[in-house]
Order: C-alpha cells, then sequence, then structure tokens
C-alpha cells in the first residue's frame, strides 16, 4: 500500500481522466481508492497520517501537512474528495475534504508559503466548486465542452455523454433541449437553465467582475 499522498495524487488523476474520456469506470475506481484512504489513513480529526494503519510499524507514524512543490498527503486527499464529491454528490466525501482542510487551518494562517494546494482546495471549495454537465454527443456538445474545459473557476468538474449515462450522476436527468446537446452549470446538483451554445455557456460560466464588465 503507498503513503497518503500517492492515494491523493492517483485518484486525481483518475478524476480528470474520468472527465477527458467520460468513461465512468476512472470514477468508481478513484472513489474506491479513496475509501481506502479514509479507511486507513484517518487520524480521527478530520486530518490524514502519511502512512497507512496496517502498514510497516514505525518509531512514530509520521504526519505533515505542510506542502512544497507537491501536495502533502492531506491536501492531495482533501483535493481529490472534494473533486470526487462536486462529480459524484457524496456528501460523506465533501464532508472529509471539508475537514481535511479545516485540520490545515493553522498552518495555513501561519505559514501560508507551506499550504498552497491546501488554500487552493478551500478556493475550489468557496467557488462551489462549479459542476458542468453537458448532455448529448456529437460536434455542438464537443464545442460547448470546450468551452468549460476553459473556465478558471477554481475546481470546476466537467461531465458529458448521453442524457442518463450509468455511472456519471451529474448527466442523471439532464435531457437533451429540442433535441441539441446542452450544458448543465450546477453548484452542488443545482442546476440553472440549460444553454445550448458556446456563447450562452461563456456567458453563464463568467465571474460577477466580467459580467459586470460585458453589462458596462
Amino acid at each position: 500500500m503507498g503513503v497518503a499522498d500517492d492515494h491523493g495524487n492517483l485518484a486525481e488523476g483518475l478524476l480528470s481522466l474520468h472527465q477527458a474520456t467520460g468513461d465512468p469506470r476512472w470514477l468508481t475506481v478513484a472513489g474506491q481508492l479513496l475509501d481506502t484512504a479514509l479507511a486507513h489513513f484517518a487520524d480521527g480529526q478530520g486530518g490524514f497520517f502519511d502512512t497507512a494503519d496496517d502498514a510497516e510499524q514505525l518509531f512514530a507514524r509520521p504526519r505533515s501537512a505542510g506542502d512544497n512543490a507537491e501536495p502533502a498527503g492531506q491536501s492531495a486527499l482533501a483535493g481529490a474528495l472534494l473533486t470526487y464529491s462536486a462529480l459524484t454528490g457524496s456528501s460523506r466525501h465533501r464532508k472529509a475534504a471539508d475537514a481535511a482542510v479545516a485540520a490545515s487551518a493553522v498552518l495555513a494562517a501561519e505559514s501560508p508559503r507551506f499550504a498552497g494546494w491546501t488554500l487552493a482546495v478551500a478556493e475550489a471549495m468557496l467557488a462551489g466548486p462549479l459542476q458542468v454537465a453537458v448532455a448529448g454527443e456529437g460536434p455542438q456538445a464537443r464545442k460547448l465542452l470546450r468551452v468549460a474545459r476553459r473556465s478558471t473557476s477554481p475546481g470546476l468538474v466537467t461531465a458529458h455523454g448521453s442524457p442518463d449515462t450509468p455511472g456519471i450522476p451529474l448527466l442523471a436527468d439532464r435531457p437533451l433541449v429540442a433535441g441539441s446537446a446542452a450544458a448543465y452549470l450546477c453548484r452542488g446538483f443545482v442546476c440553472d437553465r440549460p444553454v445550448t451554445t458556446p456563447q450562452e455557456l461563456t456567458a453563464a460560466l463568467a465571474s460577477p467582475d466580467q459580467q459586470r464588465g460585458q453589462l458596462n
């Protein structure tokens, strides 16, 4: 069994692969990996040990929340848990992500340079994160998906495929609109009115400041 950051980084990679391909199996495997991490690395206070409870016994079980060029195990898992919850609607994984970020609050306040990845996850939490479900296939769906992927909203996740594709919760009850591909912009699985053009989706994804600029 790997260490905590192995689990978090691999899970995040699998979730990115799921979003890129639309294949639900990667979402499933990522969920299994995160459940393993929750079962074997959790410290009981919202954070995570670096090593598993069934790994080789050390003199002291290490636990570090400090980020450097790469995320610490705790922030890697927090980010993957947040992404997974945004893609699935799992409140259990969202609560675990919230708790992991909260467990690093003191470090983030006192030494933010060593909490960059943790703060990035916190920013994504404040943003929602946004969820974009593109229901449909073909050129129009691909155009909508390209717009969604260009968004700079922190933590934004995407799902694409035919409406009600098994294994992709964001596509459940997301029908086509007048026979055309449609994009649903959601927060916590609560969605705005679907849009069908790249221009409409660009406007919907614009930040409040950008929207004010467009109005002016």
